[in-house]
């Protein structure tokens, strides 16, 4: 029965190697320093040269070693070809032990590579033999102290480590190897030994080289245990020579010579019974059974909670005889579909069961975008950042063709709010670019460990959804789009809060100061007969609508419009009387003063801009910017006429850039001009013609100053109005016409798409490693049944 517990032992631990399992098996496991000896223990305890020899580190992974007891028949002679070697890797005996050593280092050299460093993988190495004993040992690489030669520089570090892994089982049993001709006290596997068991009740301590004591010492005392005491005692035992094994000296000569060591010595005398590698043979096999013994009720509960561990882990993996039942794979694919359409609908609705905690995800990504990526984007739009001074002024003067602006022109406004609002196209469709990724994102990470399993399923789902949410992608751009160019199609100007933004925009710029209107100064003729028209201030550019000489006002100013009129139109009540009776009194100067020359007309308008009395330039700008949106109604400002007259009769109002042809320089009516020098000046215009001041300079007149800055007020006005309403109806759209109708119809494309009985068997393919992990994970539930249930069949045996 003890045989058979070891090599239950052995059976499960080869099972375990092979499938990964994580029962630890009682085994012995060798410790001691580089060329300590423990390879020479070992193959005395075998019999047989199998281990690399050398100089430096040479075991440099862990050999598991396994030996087994096998009798020879009705006493039969033991043959040579009764004891061989079998390795886990490899299927095949190995009756040549030297055969066995090659094999050993090529398996090192495969997996630890040549540069002396060491592997954690083990070698599994089973010898089969009628001289040894039932025994698992573990032979692990030599303690060191400095690397030599091209090892690496932490191999202490490595070694250390890896030692302390297998000792640290309590299920092993551990053999510390010292030498006999070194001092206890400097022993690295006793104290490693005792790191892991301090008490010593799973450590047998191995005295080699006693024969390689200096004379007159001993080692009595130690392996006595009054030097250091365990409680399975130590071992002595002689190993061969480096000259006996070179000289081939066989083991059953070395093992003689052991026992005649033993006796003969005067110290060990008296122990000679209790040492030697047969000695250690039986100890090590009696130790081992014991353990087991000690350790089953232990392995039993551990093999129980693993097959609990394998059994569920088995059950995820699903049943294959279900997968390939034709009867069920419509409902199976038809549950994963339904399954999947509501984890991508629950993940954007926000009622997923998994929601992540450390960060956005699902739909809060999407008002993630909608409201801090887009919202952002949209602020940081500058309604006039790319409007120079140079462009308005040329729209403006475009605006009023041949005549020259009264007022600030509404086609000026017009021409110059639509490109802004187009800037608000680009942000618009990268939103609904990004909530198309993020649509995408959530489609793929909608998976369940059920799916998983089936790949090609999954990517046929993701497939399909993509898709959908790709012909959706198009309608919601256009949709997007078509929102830009309703806002660009018309400029509605009788917007309220157009209207009351571009008010106060003008009130806070300039607050009026309200000053008490005189009655205008008795104007004589001078002696010409002609009245003097600059001494008529302030001159009104809005006149009193229930003067007769109105219409022919706005007869002789053209039919244009211009956004100061307009507004002027929706925000004034009532002109004041005083202001109508000076409007009256104007228009009766105005008439009488028809004859006047101009150029005496141009320099008495001069004079009297100067003369005090006459109102300030900042004060002439207020009253320009107040005039158009006053709650009372238009204020009296100095008119136009007046301003071009002060800037004198020889001002500019564009710059040729380019200059016309030579040819046409001349003019077609060159021949004719009889001499006159003024009309040989007129040179014909150039292909561009910039929009300068009326100065002539690249400065800005007061007139223009104030007319720009009102059209970019109104502008910025116009602007945010638009932009808020963009950012309110993109999101909408998006999820009308990309999020919400995805969610509506994602189900019925699913199974109009893959619900189709041909596609069945294709989509169900099982992933190949997933296949593989499953069968891995059967066998070993079915040997740790096996394992357990033998281990109860031993357990009724031993009671």
């Amino acid at each position: 029965m003890d045989g058979d517990l070891i090599k239950l032992v052995n059976k499960l631990q080869d099972t375990f190697a092979n499938l990964g399992g994580e029962l630890d098996m009682p085994q012995l496991v060798v410790v001691g320093s580089q060329s300590a000896g423990k390879s020479s223990v070992l193959e005395n305890i075998v019999g047989r040269d199998f281990l690399p020899r050398g100089q430096g580190i040479v075991t440099r992974r862990p050999l598991v070693l396994q030996l087994i007891h096998t009798p020879t028949p009705g006493g039969e002679s033991v043959s040579s070809y009764s004891e061989y070697g079998q390795f886990l890797h490899l299927d095949k005996r190995f009756t040549d032990f030297g055969e066995v050593r090659k094999e050993i280092e090529a398996e090192t050299f495969r997996v630890a590579g040549q540069n002396k460093g060491i592997s954690k993988l083990p070698i599994h190495l089973r010898i089969f033999s009628p001289n040894v004993l039932d025994l698992t040992l573990v032979d692990l690489p030599g303690l060191t102290k400095i690397p030599v030669g091209d090892q690496p520089s932490d191999i202490e570090r490595q070694i250390r480590n890896l030692v302390v892994d297998y000792i640290s089982n309590p299920n092993s049993v551990i053999l510390a190897v010292s030498a006999a001709n070194v001092d206890l006290a400097n022993s690295e596997s006793l104290k490693l030994a005792r790191s892991v068991d301090p008490q010593g009740r799973r450590t047998i301590g191995i005295l080699t080289k006693l024969d390689l004591m200096d004379a007159g010492t001993n080692a009595l005392d130690v392996l006595t245990g009054r030097v250091y005491p365990l409680k399975l005692g130590f071992i002595g035992v002689v190993n061969r020579s480096q000259q006996d094994i070179m000289t081939e000296k066989s083991m059953r000569d070395a093992l003689e010579a052991e026992e005649e060591f033993f006796k003969q010595h005067p110290a060990y005398r008296n122990i000679s019974q209790k040492n030697g590698t047969r000695y250690l043979a039986k100890t090590l096999n009696q130790v081992l059974l014991s353990h087991i013994r000690d350790k089953l009720p232990d392995m039993k509960a551990r093999l129980n909670t693993l097959m609990g561990q394998a059994q569920q882990e088995l059950n995820s993996f699903g049943d294959a005889a279900i997968y390939g039942d034709a009867n069920q794979q419509g409902a199976l694919i038809l549950r994963l579909m339904t399954q999947f359409a509501r984890d991508f609908i629950s993940s954007i609705d926000g009622t997923n069961v998994e929601i992540s905690t450390k960060e956005l995800s699902g739909g809060a990504r999407i008002y993630y975008i909608f409201n801090d990526v887009f919202g952002h984007a949209l602020n940081s739009i500058d309604a006039t950042h790319n409007l120079d001074n140079q462009d308005i002024r040329t729209a403006i003067r475009n605006s009023t063709g041949p005549r020259p602006s009264l007022f600030v022109p509404e086609i000026a406004f017009d021409l110059l709010v639509k490109p802004q609002i187009k800037l608000l196209e680009a942000p618009s469709l990268r939103c609904v670019e990004l909530v198309y990724e993020e649509l995408v994102k959530i489609c793929h990470n909608c998976t369940s460990a059920e799916l998983q399993r089936f790949p090609r399923l999954h990517a046929q789902l993701v497939e399909v959804v993509s898709e959908l949410l790709q012909e959706r992608l198009g309608p919601t751009s256009e949709y997007a789009q078509s929102l830009i160019q309703i806002e660009v199609a018309y400029i509605n100007v009788n917007h309220p809060t157009f209207i009351q933004n571009s008010a106060m925009a003008a009130t806070q710029r300039s607050v009026p100061v309200p000053r008490q209107i005189q009655p205008p100064p008795r104007v004589s003729p001078d002696l010409n007969g002609i009245y003097d028209r600059s001494l008529i201030t302030p001159c009104f550019l809005f006149y009193n609508a229930d003067e007769p000489g109105d219409d022919a006002m706005s007869a002789a100013g053209g039919t244009s419009r211009s956004v100061s009129s307009s507004l002027h139109d929706r925000t004034r009540t009532s002109i004041p009387t005083a202001a109508g009776t000076i409007s009256k009194a104007s228009s009766k100067l105005d008439a009488r003063s028809s004859q006047a020359h101009t150029h005496t007309h141009v320099q008495r308008a001069a004079s009297a801009a100067a003369a005090p009395g006459s109102s300030p330039p900042s004060s002439a700008r207020e009253t320009f910017l107040n005039s158009f949106f006053s709650q009372n109604g238009p204020v009296p400002i100095a008119s136009s006429s007046l301003d071009r007259a002060m800037m004198g009769s020889s001002a500019t109002t564009g710059r040729d850039v380019h200059g016309a042809d030579s040819i046409l320089q001349a003019g077609l009516l060159a021949p004719k001009r009889d001499g006159n020098i003024a009309a040989y000046d007129m040179k014909s215009l150039g292909k561009h013609i910039e929009a300068t001041s009326t100065s002539g300079d690249q400065m800005l007149t007061m007139r223009e100053e104030m007319e720009i800055t009102l059209i970019r007020q109104l502008i910025t006005s116009y602007f945010g109005i638009v932009r808020q309403s963009i950012q309110d109806l993109i999101p909408k759209a998006i999820m009308h016409f990309l999020v919400n109708h995805t969610s509506q119809h994602v189900q019925n494309r699913l199974v109009a798409s893959l619900y189709k009985p041909e596609l069945f068997q294709a989509l169900l393919n099982e992933d190949e490693a997933l296949v593989a992990e499953r069968a891995r994970v059967k066998a070993l539930l079915d040997a740790y049944k096996d394992a357990f249930k033998t281990l109860s069949e031993v357990s009724l045996k031993s009671t």
